[in-house]
């Protein structure tokens, strides 16, 4: 058997601030968008290496999915971004206006620093090593 995980659901505000946030402040690739509906997009974005996981941006149609924009993990860290080079992302980034919550320090398995989305979602951005 022969599994892996395609995309994973990131509920937002807004289709367009979103693909703004990603493709042109994180520099993330627009895989697809597709018109579903007068209200549904099919809109997948990833990071610039091919083999990355989709990130399929959903957006918010109820009270109860409104409320966790920003917030899927209780405010955990939600999703990692690996890079081959930490300190030219994190000065790309800052470049951004990319809001960082921790700056890049030394752990035992890399370099990471901890950002936040345009929603408050928290991402850690990591050159393994």
């Amino acid at each position: 058997m022969k599994q892996r995980i395609a995309q994973i659901a990131l509920v937002v505000n807004d289709y367009d601030e979103a693909i703004h946030f990603y493709v042109e402040k994180l520099h993330f690739r627009l895989i697809e968008d597709t018109v579903l509906s007068p209200d549904k997009r099919w809109v997948l974005i990833a990071p610039s290496d091919p083999k990355s996981c989709y990130l399929l941006l959903a957006k918010a149609a109820s009270d109860e999915q409104k409320s966790h924009v920003g917030n899927q993990t209780g405010g955990r860290v939600f999703l990692f971004l690996h890079t081959d080079d930490i300190e030219r992302d994190y000065k790309l980034m800052r470049k951004e206006n990319i809001h960082f919550i921790k700056t890049p320090t030394e752990e035992a398995y890399g370099i990471v620093a901890v950002f936040e989305d345009l929603y408050g979602n928290l991402w850690d951005l990591i050159e393994r090593k």
